[in-house]
């Protein structure tokens, strides 16, 4: 059972969404400074790339938002229906790493996905109901 209003519900949802893309969005960022593992790992072995990934910034930001955006679903969980929480975030999470992609990591994003993530925003709309 939902214990929140409307407006709290969703608010706690986007907050758990805004925490989740945060963290995809940076460790992503911080994966492509440190490049190609394979390269590394042949140049510098294994601890080369441990020692390439716990010396980029970008990671621990990625890190910091996944553990909070962790917590905000526990926190959702114990207050929010899971026939709600899920469906929702893992919605709202994939139109908001769309836009993310595009703009923050300046990748291309083809129309078929922009499509997607608008049919993803229909059924978003069909669940709010």
């Amino acid at each position: 059972m939902n214990h929140l209003g409307f407006f709290a519900t969703w608010g706690m949802v986007l907050l758990m969404v805004c925490l989740n893309s945060a963290g995809d969005m940076t460790t992503a960022r911080a994966m492509r400074r440190v490049g190609d593992f394979s390269e590394l790992r042949r140049r510098a072995g294994i601890f080369g790339v441990v020692r390439g990934v716990l010396t980029e910034p970008w990671f621990y930001l990625g890190l910091l938002a996944m553990a909070l955006s962790f917590f905000a679903l526990l926190a959702a969980l114990s207050l929010i229906d899971l026939s709600v929480v899920v469906p929702a975030s893992a919605s709202l999470t994939f139109l908001l790493n769309l836009f993310g992609a595009q703009f923050f990591l300046k990748e291309h994003v083809s129309r078929r996905r922009w499509l997607s993530g608008m049919l993803v925003l229909g059924g978003i709309i069909l669940l709010r109901g």
